[in-house]
Protein backbone atom coordinates (compact mmCIF):
# COMPACT_ATOMS: atom_id res chain seq x y z
CA UNK A 1 0.00 0.00 0.00
CA UNK A 2 1.40 3.32 -1.05
CA UNK A 3 0.87 6.89 0.47
CA UNK A 4 -1.06 7.61 -2.19
CA UNK A 5 -3.43 4.92 -1.17
CA UNK A 6 -6.71 6.74 1.14
CA UNK A 7 -7.78 5.93 4.00
CA UNK A 8 -11.07 6.72 3.30
CA UNK A 9 -13.24 6.07 0.16
CA UNK A 10 -16.14 5.78 -2.00
CA UNK A 11 -17.84 5.00 -4.91
CA UNK A 12 -21.92 5.27 -6.00
CA UNK A 13 -23.89 3.03 -7.71
CA UNK A 14 -27.82 3.14 -9.04
CA UNK A 15 -29.61 0.23 -9.44
CA UNK A 16 -32.21 0.21 -12.21
CA UNK A 17 -34.89 -2.27 -12.96
CA UNK A 18 -32.36 -4.20 -15.40
CA UNK A 19 -29.73 -4.67 -12.56
CA UNK A 20 -32.27 -5.63 -10.07
CA UNK A 21 -33.96 -8.23 -12.59
CA UNK A 22 -30.33 -9.85 -13.81
CA UNK A 23 -29.21 -9.80 -10.11
CA UNK A 24 -32.56 -11.66 -9.17
CA UNK A 25 -31.91 -14.07 -11.74
CA UNK A 26 -27.86 -14.51 -11.06
CA UNK A 27 -28.63 -14.50 -7.54
CA UNK A 28 -32.11 -16.89 -7.32
CA UNK A 29 -33.27 -14.17 -5.44
CA UNK A 30 -36.71 -13.79 -6.96
CA UNK A 31 -38.58 -11.43 -3.90
CA UNK A 32 -40.93 -9.69 -5.57
CA UNK A 33 -40.07 -6.51 -3.86
CA UNK A 34 -37.33 -6.38 -6.41
CA UNK A 35 -38.54 -5.95 -9.36
CA UNK A 36 -42.64 -6.01 -8.90
CA UNK A 37 -43.78 -1.93 -8.71
CA UNK A 38 -47.57 -2.87 -6.71
CA UNK A 39 -46.36 -5.61 -4.56
CA UNK A 40 -43.46 -3.17 -3.05
CA UNK A 41 -46.03 -0.38 -3.20
CA UNK A 42 -49.06 -2.91 -1.00
CA UNK A 43 -46.17 -3.30 1.21
CA UNK A 44 -45.75 0.23 1.70
CA UNK A 45 -42.33 0.94 0.06
CA UNK A 46 -42.23 3.92 -2.53
CA UNK A 47 -40.47 2.20 -5.05
CA UNK A 48 -38.59 -1.34 -5.64
CA UNK A 49 -36.06 -2.40 -3.08
CA UNK A 50 -32.16 -2.92 -3.54
CA UNK A 51 -31.07 -6.80 -3.05
CA UNK A 52 -29.06 -6.56 0.53
CA UNK A 53 -26.84 -8.92 -0.97
CA UNK A 54 -26.26 -6.77 -4.44
CA UNK A 55 -25.41 -3.77 -1.69
CA UNK A 56 -22.66 -6.32 0.15
CA UNK A 57 -21.10 -7.23 -3.43
CA UNK A 58 -20.64 -3.39 -4.33
CA UNK A 59 -19.42 -3.07 -0.93
CA UNK A 60 -16.81 -5.62 -1.48
CA UNK A 61 -16.14 -4.74 -5.24
CA UNK A 62 -15.05 -1.66 -3.26
CA UNK A 63 -12.97 -3.42 -1.34
CA UNK A 64 -11.53 -5.35 -4.31
CA UNK A 65 -10.51 -2.50 -6.29
CA UNK A 66 -9.07 -0.12 -3.25
CA UNK A 67 -6.25 -3.08 -2.28
CA UNK A 68 -6.40 -5.17 -5.86
CA UNK A 69 -3.05 -6.79 -6.26
CA UNK A 70 -1.26 -5.92 -2.93
CA UNK A 71 -3.04 -7.84 -0.59
CA UNK A 72 -6.08 -10.47 -0.17
CA UNK A 73 -9.14 -9.75 2.10
CA UNK A 74 -9.23 -12.37 5.18
CA UNK A 75 -12.61 -11.36 6.59
CA UNK A 76 -15.95 -9.57 5.09
CA UNK A 77 -19.01 -8.83 6.89
CA UNK A 78 -22.27 -6.88 6.37
CA UNK A 79 -25.61 -6.03 8.38
CA UNK A 80 -28.64 -4.69 6.73
CA UNK A 81 -29.86 -1.67 8.96
CA UNK A 82 -32.16 0.00 6.46
CA UNK A 83 -33.61 -0.19 2.15
CA UNK A 84 -32.29 1.10 -0.59
CA UNK A 85 -34.60 1.66 -3.71
CA UNK A 86 -34.33 1.58 -7.47
CA UNK A 87 -32.89 4.37 -9.04
CA UNK A 88 -31.96 6.03 -6.48
CA UNK A 89 -28.12 6.18 -5.74
CA UNK A 90 -26.18 4.46 -3.33
CA UNK A 91 -23.06 5.90 -1.64
CA UNK A 92 -20.94 2.46 -0.98
CA UNK A 93 -18.02 3.53 1.09
CA UNK A 94 -15.35 2.37 3.49
CA UNK A 95 -12.31 3.83 5.45
CA UNK A 96 -9.62 2.61 7.19
CA UNK A 97 -9.56 1.77 11.00
CA UNK A 98 -6.63 0.42 12.28
CA UNK A 99 -3.34 -1.08 10.94
CA UNK A 100 -0.69 -3.00 12.57
CA UNK A 101 1.85 -4.93 10.77
CA UNK A 102 0.57 -6.39 7.12
CA UNK A 103 -3.03 -6.35 8.49
CA UNK A 104 -5.36 -3.49 7.59
CA UNK A 105 -8.93 -3.16 9.71
CA UNK A 106 -11.79 -1.12 7.21
CA UNK A 107 -15.36 0.37 8.85
CA UNK A 108 -17.70 -0.27 5.57
CA UNK A 109 -21.08 1.13 4.86
CA UNK A 110 -24.08 2.30 2.24
CA UNK A 111 -25.83 5.85 2.21
CA UNK A 112 -28.93 6.99 0.99
CA UNK A 113 -29.14 10.05 -1.34
CA UNK A 114 -30.99 11.38 2.18
CA UNK A 115 -27.95 10.47 4.17
CA UNK A 116 -29.19 7.77 6.36
CA UNK A 117 -26.49 4.76 6.50
CA UNK A 118 -28.85 1.53 5.21
CA UNK A 119 -25.87 -1.46 5.51
CA UNK A 120 -22.71 -1.39 8.19
CA UNK A 121 -20.03 -3.41 7.35
CA UNK A 122 -16.05 -4.43 8.10
CA UNK A 123 -13.41 -6.01 6.32
CA UNK A 124 -9.89 -7.00 6.92
CA UNK A 125 -7.47 -7.17 4.42
CA UNK A 126 -4.00 -8.79 4.88
CA UNK A 127 -1.28 -7.10 2.08
CA UNK A 128 1.62 -8.95 0.56
CA UNK A 129 4.16 -5.74 1.00
CA UNK A 130 2.94 -3.70 4.71
CA UNK A 131 5.52 -1.18 3.51
CA UNK A 132 3.67 -0.56 0.38
CA UNK A 133 6.46 -0.21 -1.89
CA UNK A 134 4.84 -3.13 -4.59
CA UNK A 135 8.56 -4.79 -5.55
Amino acid sequence: MTDATPERFERAHTASLRTLVQYAGSSGDFYEMHYDLPFAHERGHPELSVHGLLKAAWLGQLVDDWFAGRGRVTSFEVSYRGMDFRDQAVACGGEVTRREGSTVELSLWTRNGDGDITTTGAATIELDDPSGSNA
